[in-house]
C-alpha cells in the first residue's frame, strides 16, 4: 500500500463494514475503513444494543405490574432514568474506542470523516483522496425524511436513547418497530405517550392479528395509540410542540415535550456521491446484483442496511458481509438464503415473526395449514399473569414443511429462534414434534401450537 492506495475501502464500521475489512484483512489484503461517526455503527451505539439495556429495566416494572395485580407483588418500583442512562453507556461507551484499537491491531488503517465518491475506484475523506481495487458501502441507514411541515422539530430514536431526562410528554411520529419499542419503553418509565400512525394497519411486516394484539396490549399499557392520523405539521411552542394531526375525524392538535421520529429507516447514500463513480441506484436503493455488487461498477459492493436487502436486521448484516467477503477472495458468486431469519419487536410481551405471513403464502399459491389461536389460559402465560399470548403457524400440506411462524407473548424472543433453526435446517413440523424440551419452559408449548 502507498500513496493511500487499497485493495479495499470499506465505508462505515457497523457490523457489515467490519465483518468485510477484519476478514479481507486477514486474507492479506491491504484495507482501510472510513466513518464520518464514531465507530461501531448503529446497532452497537444508537440502536439494537442501547435500546435492549434501556428495555431491561422496562421488564423490571413489566413484571412488578404483572405480579402486582394479582398481589403477589408489594410496593411501588419505578425507574430512574438517568441511573438507566449510566447502565446503558457503561456498555456503549467503550465501543468505539474498542472498535478502533481491533482495527489498528490487525493493520486496518482507518478514517475519521464523510466519504464521498470522486471516481469509480475513488474516495476522498475530508482533503484525503483514497484509491482502491474495491470498495463496499456499508454505511448503514438513517430516517427516513418525513413530508411533514416543521420535520426539522422531530428528534431522531438516537436522540431519545441519549435523553438524560425523560420528558412528561412524549409523541411518537410513526407506529414501526422503533415507535412500538420506545412507546413500551417510556410509558414505564412514567411518561405520558402518544403513538401517531398514518395507516390503520401499524407494523405490517407481522401478522395483522397479533398486531392488533399488540396494539390493545399497548393501550391497556396507558399509550395513545392513534391509527389513520397524519401527522401534517410541528409546531415549536414556548415551552414544547404542537402537532397538527388530520385524523378521521378531523383536524386534531397535540401538545407535547418532545417529538420523536419513529418511522421508516432508509440506506444512508445521500452524501456519498453515487453517480461520480457510475454506481446505479433508484428511489433511494442501490442497485445490486444478488452476489450484493454493484449493477453498473463492478469494483463497488454492499452489505447491510446500505444495501437496502429484505431484512434489515444485525445477524443479516453479517450473513452479507460473509457472501461479500467470498465474492471478494474468491469470486465464488455467494449469495445469502434469508429463509428462517427470525425479526422481532421488543415489546413486553414481544411479538416475533419467522418465514411468510399467510397472505404471502396465499399469494405464493401454497397449500398449507394453519393453527391460530389466542391462549392466556396457558401455563406460559397464567404463570406470569401475562394477558396477551397468542401464536399463528403455517405449514405446508405434503410435505410438512413450516411456512412461517408469527408469536406474541412472553418469551416469544427466544421461541421464534427454535421455529427458524428449524426451517434453516430442513426440519419440517413432524421432527419438531418428536422434539423434547424442557418443561415447564415456553419451548415446550411448540408442540401444541403446530397444526
Amino acid at each position: 500500500m502507498t500513496d493511500n492506495n487499497y485493495d479495499l475501502i470499506v465505508i462505515g464500521t457497523g457490523t457489515a463494514a467490519s465483518v468485510t475489512a477484519f476478514n479481507c484483512r486477514k486474507a492479506g489484503w491491504s484495507v482501510a475503513v472510513i466513518d464520518h461517526r464514531p465507530f461501531g455503527g448503529t446497532c452497537a451505539l444508537r440502536g439494537c444494543d442501547p435500546k435492549k439495556m434501556l428495555i431491561a429495566a422496562a421488564e423490571v416494572i413489566d413484571g412488578v405490574e404483572r405480579m402486582g395485580a394479582i398481589d403477589t407483588v408489594q410496593g411501588e418500583v419505578r425507574i430512574d432514568w438517568a441511573a438507566l442512562q449510566r447502565h446503558k453507556r457503561s456498555f456503549t461507551d467503550p465501543v468505539p474506542d474498542k472498535r478502533e484499537r481491533a482495527y489498528a491491531k490487525k493493520g486496518i488503517e482507518v478514517y475519521h470523516g464523510r466519504a464521498r465518491f470522486t471516481g469509480r475506484n475513488t474516495v476522498v475523506v475530508d482533503d484525503t483522496a483514497l484509491t482502491a481495487r474495491h470498495i463496499v458501502i456499508a454505511a448503514g441507514a438513517e430516517p427516513a425524511r418525513l413530508p411533514i411541515e416543521g420535520a426539522e422539530h422531530l428528534a431522531l430514536s438516537e436522540d431519545f436513547l441519549e435523553l438524560e431526562s425523560l420528558p412528561r410528554r412524549i409523541v411518537l411520529v410513526g407506529g414501526g418497530y422503533i415507535g412500538f419499542e420506545f412507546a413500551h419503553i417510556a410509558a414505564r418509565a412514567g411518561a405520558e405517550v402518544t403513538m401517531l400512525n398514518r395507516g390503520e394497519q401499524p407494523l405490517a411486516a407481522f401478522d395483522p392479528h397479533l398486531v392488533r394484539l399488540l396494539v390493545e396490549r399497548t393501550r391497556a399499557l396507558g399509550v395513545d395509540v392513534r391509527l389513520g392520523h397524519e401527522v401534517k405539521a410541528v409546531r415549536k411552542t414556548g415551552d414544547g410542540f404542537d402537532i397538527q394531526v388530520e385524523g378521521p375525524e378531523g383536524r386534531v392538535d397535540i401538545a407535547t415535550d418532545l417529538a420523536i421520529h419513529s418511522g421508516g429507516r432508509k440506506p444512508a447514500l445521500e452524501a456519498l456521491d453515487l453517480d461520480v463513480a457510475d454506481i446505479a441506484h433508484e428511489n433511494g436503493k442501490l442497485k445490486l446484483d444478488q452476489t450484493f455488487r454493484s449493477t453498473s461498477n463492478s469494483a463497488v459492493y454492499a452489505a447491510g442496511d446500505a444495501g437496502g436487502g429484505p431484512l434489515p436486521l444485525t445477524p443479516v448484516a453479517a450473513l452479507e458481509a460473509h457472501a461479500v467477503v467470498d465474492n471478494l477472495l474468491e469470486n465464488k458468486e455467494a449469495t445469502v438464503d434469508y429463509i428462517g431469519i427470525p425479526s422481532v419487536v421488543f415489546t413486553l410481551p414481544p411479538l416475533a415473526r419467522v418465514g411468510l405471513l399467510e397472505a404471502e403464502a396465499k399469494q405464493q399459491g401454497l397449500r398449507f395449514k394453519v393453527k391460530h389461536e389466542s391462549v392466556p389460559g396457558w401455563f406460559t402465560a397464567q404463570r406470569v399473569n401475562e394477558s396477551c399470548y397468542a401464536f399463528k403457524i403455517l405449514v405446508e400440506e405434503g410435505s410438512q414443511r413450516i411456512l412461517g411462524a408469527h408469536l406474541i407473548g412472553p418469551d416469544a424472543a427466544e421461541v421464534i429462534n427454535l421455529f427458524g433453526f428449524a426451517m434453516r435446517s430442513g426440519l419440517d413440523a413432524e421432527a419438531i414434534r418428536h422434539a423434547t424440551f424442557a418443561y415447564p419452559t415456553a419451548a415446550s408449548d411448540i408442540e401444541s401450537m403446530l397444526p
